[in-house]
């Protein structure tokens, strides 16, 4: 077991997310909660899909926290005619003479990837993106090589054009650390967009920390305590996310036809120790587990046909499942 955070490693650590969260807050104006849950997303070293209309700023998101981060960007516009070797790279034959295949590496080779929408490209390249996302290297022409450390996928989706897209199966959301919502922002948050950015570019902003200060950040994040009260919360709540299950809830069992892995559970347990981290704890409480749990499930439970009949989504189900399974069992 590693030795428990001190006070002043914990205050140390939240001051420093503090700063990577502010930087990100002047960039996505009154978008607290999508801006927590990316940083959250960062120090638990998951990959994000975030999911809205056009234009609510999640390119500009990626590009700020790769900035703030101090690590090398770089992004992917998926296509339909876009190939795996368009991402992973591919050998090209260079010299004179005697000529030999070097390897170019693609846009993976870099320590935040933006995969704009990414449900535009076929399976065959969604494939590709897979291995990198899971095992952080890529294969070419038999041979693994792999990715920068750290590495981090932040995908996009458009929630409303379907034509000429490729729906992401269930093993690569699985993928996913967390789902957000990107929701749309009102008039205030217009205006000071307006009378505060010409032509809408952002602020150039400093770095929050570098290479060696996101490295210690992610070893506190390791040492962030897990009570066995709410590692048992944790292993409660995804057994009744299957319909199959005793304990599982109305809703889950007439609405969800397949529920959460194993993955989800240490999902739920590396979010509630970044949460936990980010609010000057040093353990895990149930508040984070049950805030994490709708951005970690809600792309994890696959849907009955029921539920579109019904018109259920999965945030439906996720809030009904809270409310159904108490943080302590029932004598």
């Amino acid at each position: 077991m590693s030795e428990l955070l001190s006070p002043a490693e914990v205050q140390g650590a939240a001051e420093k997310v503090a700063q990577l969260q502010k930087g990100l807050n002047q960039v996505l104006l009154d978008q607290t909660q999508v801006v927590e849950q990316v940083a959250a997303a960062v120090l638990a070293r998951g990959h994000v899909l975030l999911e809205g209309l056009p234009g609510l700023g999640k390119t500009e998101l990626c590009k700020a926290l790769a900035r703030l981060l101090g690590l090398p960007f770089r992004r992917i516009q998926f296509t339909p005619d876009l190939l795996p070797g368009d991402i992973t790279g591919t050998y090209v034959l260079e010299g004179e003479g005697r000529r030999d295949f070097t390897f170019r590496e693609g846009p993976l080779f870099a320590n935040v990837v933006l995969a704009d929408e990414i449900n535009r490209s076929s399976p065959k390249t969604q494939a590709a993106l897979l291995e990198a996302m899971q095992e952080r290297s890529v294969t070419v022409l038999g041979q693994t090589r792999p990715l920068p450390e750290p590495f981090f996928v932040l995908a996009t989706q458009n929630p409303i054009e379907l034509e000429g897209t490729y729906p992401l199966p269930e093993a690569q959301l699985d993928r996913f650390l967390f789902r957000v919502q990107v929701p749309p922002v009102g008039a205030k948050t217009l205006t000071t967009l307006l009378t505060t950015r010409v032509r809408g570019t952002p602020p150039v902003l400093p770095p929050a920390t570098d290479a060696e200060g996101l490295a210690s950040l992610f070893a506190a994040v390791d040492r962030v305590h897990l009570p066995v009260p709410v590692a048992d919360f944790i292993g409660r709540l995804v057994e009744a996310s299957d319909p199959r299950s005793p304990g599982a809830p109305e809703s889950v069992r007439r609405f969800v036809r397949y529920g959460a892995s194993p993955r989800a559970a240490l999902a739920l347990a590396s979010a509630g120790r970044a949460l936990a981290l980010m609010r000057g704890k040093p353990n895990v409480g149930f508040d984070e587990v049950v805030a994490a749990a709708p951005a970690v499930l809600n792309h994890r439970l696959v849907l009955a046909y029921e539920a579109s009949l019904e018109k259920v989504g999965a945030m439906d189900v996720v809030r009904a499942l809270l409310q159904a399974v108490p943080e302590v069992p029932r004598a």
